[in-house]
């Protein structure tokens, strides 16, 4: 199951935790998930998990788009 984040450090961006993928962020707009790129070197004193609807708009709600990053 996906986990979603928010990140001081990235405010323009969400961060995603996929158990077959690892981390990835994508930007916080409409199909950003479509950009989506590996996430490394995060800090986890910046994360909080926050619901997985808040990034609705931007492709992640949909069980298909939960392939492998690249």
């Amino acid at each position: 199951m996906m986990k979603l984040y928010r990140s001081m450090e990235y405010p323009q961006m969400w961060i995603a935790y996929l158990p077959e993928s690892g981390w990835t962020m994508f930007p916080a707009r409409e199909h950003g998930w479509d950009e989506r790129k590996p996430a490394h070197g995060l800090d986890p004193i910046h994360l909080r998990e926050v619901p997985l609807s808040l990034a609705g708009n931007t492709g992640v709600t949909q069980p298909r788009h939960f392939a492998k990053v690249a």
